[in-house]
């Protein structure tokens, strides 16, 4: 990573030491939920699809298992794409998974139809150049999607109370629609849109690091059945936000 980043590589190879379950992500969860009903509006059936920061591959999975694309990750984290890869093999999916830097990574300029990043950018003091590199990786009339933790409102509010330390690992300027689109290298970019998106989720809010224990345990799952039950999104309570662009087919 470049200088700026707010993370280091041994935080992510802490995060992914764990096993994950060797198979597609579960719905049950609203905030993964989220995040599949994202993707499956927006990745080409047949297409190719990059992930960027994929570790530990359970969302690339379910883009290929479930919706058809052709895919590859990038990630840095050594345990994260290792872990990936026994995720792969036991569910027999064919993928293309680089332990890389994104600023030093090997895959072809224009190589993909959607290059999309869930819980990166954010890491970042300053993110315009990683976004350039994720427009970099996508074909002429391609699509990017980078969604982040929407920190910039009540979820952050709440954030500060329970877990203010995660909240110093997150760039909390960008935490708005205004600051998701000044990111956007008008260069290469032919339109985009920035918006908040998805039902109200528990699981953006550190609580049980505050408060461990199985009555908080208890609650959480009760908020995130709610969450399953909530018919549309609320910009007020969404977990996230997006911002989706399209490459310019021709240089401007």
């Amino acid at each position: 990573m470049t200088a700026g980043a707010k993370t280091t590589r041994a935080f992510w190879d802490g995060t992914h030491a764990g096993q994950v379950r060797h198979r597609l992500p579960s719905r049950l969860n609203v905030g993964t939920a989220n995040i599949l009903r994202l993707l499956a509006a927006r990745v080409p059936r047949g297409g190719r699809v990059l992930e960027i920061g994929f570790a530990p591959g359970k969302h690339l999975a379910y883009v290929a298992g479930r919706l058809g694309a052709t895919v590859a990750g990038l990630d840095y984290s050594e345990n994260g794409v290792a872990e990936a890869r026994r995720l792969f093999a036991a569910l027999g999916i064919d993928a293309d998974l680089r332990c890389e830097d994104l600023f030093g990574n090997s895959f072809a300029e224009g190589s993909f139809d959607l290059v999309y990043s869930i819980g990166l950018v954010e890491h970042f003091d300053d993110p315009r150049e990683a976004v350039r590199c994720h427009l970099a990786l996508v074909a002429p009339g391609g699509r990017c999607i980078l969604a982040v933790p929407h920190y910039g409102g009540l979820y952050g509010r709440l954030q500060r109370r329970v877990d203010p330390d995660n909240l110093r690992i997150h760039n909390l300027e960008i935490m708005s629609e205004a600051g998701m689109l000044a990111l956007v290298p008008r260069d290469l970019v032919e339109s985009c849109r920035a918006y908040p998106y998805g039902r109200p989720s528990p699981w953006t809010v550190s609580l049980e690091r505050r408060w461990p224990g199985r009555g908080t345990r208890g609650l959480l799952w009760l908020a995130n059945g709610l969450g399953l039950l909530q018919p549309v999104d609320i910009p007020s309570l969404c977990p996230m936000l997006v911002l989706e662009m399209r490459r310019r087919s021709a240089a401007p």
